[in-house]
Formats: C-alpha cells, structure tokens, sequence
C-alpha cells in the first residue's frame, strides 16, 4: 500500500509543470526590472498600465477555472491538462512581440484563460488519489512549484538579462518570455503522457492498484453521495455555505499573498542594484518552500487544520508590520522572509480541507475546489492597485493591508471549525455506527 501510495500521481501533476505555470505567469514582475515599462511605453497617468497588465491575467485566469473543472470530470484529465499547457506556452512565448499597453494586456488575459484549468485540476486530480491525512501534504508538495518558481525566477532572470540582453535585437525581458515558452511547450508534451486521469481510469496503474485507489476514497469520504451530474454537482457546491467560507478565507489569504507580484519591486527598494536585487528574491521563498511542507505534514499528522493557520498567519503579520515599520536594510529584509513564511504555509492547508469535507460526491468536490480557486484568485485583480510605485520604499497601505487580510484568514478559518463541530454533532446524534467525521 504505501509503494503504490508513493507511485500515484502526485509526482506527475507537480513536478515542473506547476513551477512553470507559475514562472510563465509572474515573468512580468522581472521584466519590469529589464525597462519592460519603457520600451512597451507603459505610464500610470490615466490608468495604471502595469498594474492592470498583472491583474487582467487573473480575469481570463477566474473566468475559466469553474468551467475546466466540471469538464474534467466528462474528459482525460491527462490530455486536457496536456493541450492546455501547450496552449499558455505559445501565448507565453508571444509576450515576447508586444509592443505597446494593448498588445501586453491581451497577451496576459489569455495566459490567465490558458492558465485556468491547471492548478484546480490538478489539486482535484490530488484529492481523488489522497484522503485528509495524505493531501495537505501533496498539495503542499505541488504548492513548492510555485515557491521555486518565485526562488529561482529571479537568478534566472538574472542570467538572461545579462547575458542575452540586445541579442538578435530583442531585449532581455523579451528573451526572458522567449525561453520560457520553450521550455514549457517541450514539458507539455511529456505531460500529455504521463499525466493521471482517475483512481480507475488511469492506464499505467494496475487493476489492482486502481482498485486500491478508488476503495480508499470510498472509505474516508464523510456522507458519500455516490456520483451526481455535473450541474447536481455545481449546485450542490454553492448551496453549501462552508464552501464559501473557505473561499473567502482563501480570497483573503491570496490578498496578503499580493506582494508576490511585486516582491522583485519590493527587494529593489533596499538599493542594491538589479543582479543583487533579483539574487536576493530567491532565499526568502526557498526558506518558504520548506515550510510549507513541513507545515502540511504537521497538519496531516495530527490531523489538524485551524491552529496551523492561526499560527501561520500570526507570523505573516508579524513581518508585514516590521517591514512597514523600519528602513533599515538587515531589517526589512529580514522581515520579508518572515512575512513570505507565513504567508506561503496556508494555501495547501485551505485547499486541501475544503477538498477533505466539500467532498460528498467528486463532481461537488471538483466544484468546490473550483468555486474557492476562482474566488481566491480573484484577489488578485484588484490587489495590485495597493502597490504604487508612490509608496516605495515602505509600501505601508499594502504592508498594513496584508496585516489584515492575514488575521481575516486566520478568523475565518476559525469559522469554518465551528460549523464543522455542529456537523460533526449531528452526525452522532443521528448515528451511533458513524465512524468517519469532518476534520477541523
């Protein structure tokens, strides 16, 4: 059991694919230090040109992710997720020919649509593989793409603007986009192929293995409902008020997670140059990425979600207030570490409780982490607008906001464990013989 545990498909749906979804995503934010601005002619005068070019990526990015994922169930997963990534690295790589506001803009809104299906997907396809004690962790493992992403987003851009910058007559940030694209339509085809589909439908597991999957499942979902239409499944999502307690509370946890976009921006403010800026986006995000995972496995072994995210959240403003606070270099730096850990530890904790106990059939399930990725990434669109250049260097309206935004997650987290300890009465006063429960 634990060979086949280890063999199934977490190792496929994350790998590269996520860090590279992600890399392609947030390339703009290091194109931004190589004159991206300048040469595209972006300004701030009448609209905030750069900051709308980061949010309209999450438009198309929301308005597709609902959609995907109802039809992933009435598909192979293994060849939608494929031919969709291929999709977002062609439009990736054509970033590179933008040459005013318009062409960037509508180059970012349809990454985010080819973008969509990926991370719901595949946090969908984890949590029909992996019961409440295994997923955190596994989404937290498919999480550290994106925090390598953001480590080591920086060096490698590093590295193409000084060494390819002006070569053929494009820019740095030009190349940056160029390769990028590359490597992910290569990693896409692979992906077209290994990828997973169901616990019963993917092809290079065994009968029994399969059967393994699918039993395992069966056992740990608390009021299995069997399967149900896609619409069924849909309505069943939003008229349960749980599901949209986790998706405020992770739209609230993605808004204290906006610097992200502008961390370059932010690290750039300690005044160390372009190289040393981008070198030093990496550590904070690696310290992060371990974490996460660490922090995931405390939660799936003990079988707890509400005081990891308290305490997480605790951290994050701890270190939002600091960085707002002072101008001392060690300082600030020191605080954008601790802010950048406590932020990143939280998502694979929201999303993979709402998939453990939103889960009473898996067309509600795949709805349900749909409708809460939807809603949480829509932070997004408007969370740039908190990060003028007119702030820097202390951004103290962002710093203060995220503050808030973090104890709102933590609040609402603590909601959620009340409505699921009245679930969990319930159940016993209607059961004796009930042995599965909800976990808070």
């Amino acid at each position: 059991k634990i060979y086949v545990v280890r063999r199934w498909g977490w190792p496929k749906v994350g790998g590269p694919r996520y860090w590279l979804n992600y890399l392609d995503r947030n390339a703009i934010a290091l194109a931004r230090l190589n004159d991206l601005e300048e040469d595209l002619n972006l300004t701030s005068t009448l609209v905030a040109e750069y900051q709308t070019c980061v949010s309209i990526l999450f438009v198309g990015y929301i308005l597709g992710q609902i959609p995907s994922n109802m039809f992933i169930n009435r598909t192979r997963p293994s060849r939608y997720m494929g031919i969709m990534m291929m999709l977002w690295a062609v439009v990736s790589a054509l970033t590179a020919l933008s040459k005013d506001f318009v062409d960037l803009l509508l180059t970012r809104f349809f990454l985010g649509v080819t973008e969509a299906p990926y991370y719901p997907g595949a946090v969908y396809i984890l949590s029909v593989f992996y019961n409440r004690q295994e997923i955190a962790t596994r989404i937290a493992i498919l999480y550290t793409g994106n925090v390598l992403a953001t480590a080591f987003a920086g060096l490698i851009a590093a590295g193409v603007f000084h060494g390819m910058d002006n070569t053929a007559g494009l820019a740095g940030w030009q190349w940056l986009f160029i390769l990028q694209g590359v490597v992910t339509f290569v990693i896409a085809l692979v992906g077209y192929f290994v990828l997973p589909d169901f616990p019963l439908t993917t092809k290079w597991l065994t009968e029994d293995e399969r059967q393994l999957a699918y039993n395992r499942m069966e056992l740990d979902t608390v009021q299995n409902k069997g399967e149900t239409g896609t619409l069924a499944g849909l309505k069943q999502a939003a008229r349960d008020p749980l599901v949209w307690v986790f998706a405020a509370m992770a739209h609230m946890h993605l808004a204290a997670n906006g610097f992200k976009n502008f961390f370059p921006t932010v690290v750039e403010t300690l005044g160390l140059g372009e190289t040393v800026t981008l070198v030093l986006t990496c550590p904070p995000y690696l310290i992060a990425g371990a974490v996460t995972i660490l922090l995931s496995w405390s939660s799936g072994r003990y079988n707890e979600r509400t005081w990891h995210i308290t305490v997480s959240k605790c951290v994050a403003i701890v270190g939002f207030v600091a960085a707002a606070a002072t101008l001392n270099l060690a300082g600030r730096y020191v605080a954008m570490v601790i802010f950048t850990i406590g932020t990143y530890g939280v998502n694979s904790l929201i999303l993979g409780w709402c998939g453990s106990v939103c889960g009473q059939t898996k067309e509600k399930k795949s709805a349900a982490i749909a409708i809460v990725t939807t809603i949480m990434n829509a932070s997004f669109i408007w969370t740039p607008y908190l990060w003028p250049k007119s702030d820097e260097p202390r951004y103290a309206i962002a710093m203060g906001a995220s503050a808030g935004f973090s104890l709102a997650t933590f609040l609402l987290a603590w909601l959620a464990k009340f409505m699921l300890v009245r679930r969990n009465n319930k159940l016993r006063a209607s059961s004796n013989e009930t042995t599965t429960f909800y976990v808070y």
